[in-house]
């Protein structure tokens, strides 16, 4: 007779941990998406501050990011 294997209780199941992870790749590239080059001379305008990839695209992104991560934690788990 062999011994029961005792199994580790994770608080949620793999397809849940895979959102999450994907959840947290949206939301780093919502932040890369953001980025870019900086103004090196304050009295010039740098109109690349207000493109669209920065004040509308970028945070969209990430708001998406986090709307995954919240579906993974409250997403329930196939019964096994």
């Amino acid at each position: 007779m062999s011994a029961p294997e005792n199994k580790p209780d994770f608080l949620f199941k793999k397809e849940n941990y895979t959102f999450l992870i994907i959840g947290l790749a949206v939301i780093a590239l919502g932040f890369i998406l953001m980025s870019g080059s900086s103004n090196d001379n304050p009295a010039e305008w740098n109109a690349d501050i207000m493109s669209f990839r920065r004040i509308r695209l970028a945070p969209t992104v990430v708001l998406a990011g986090f709307g995954i991560v919240i579906y993974s934690i409250f997403r329930k788990g196939k019964s096994e």
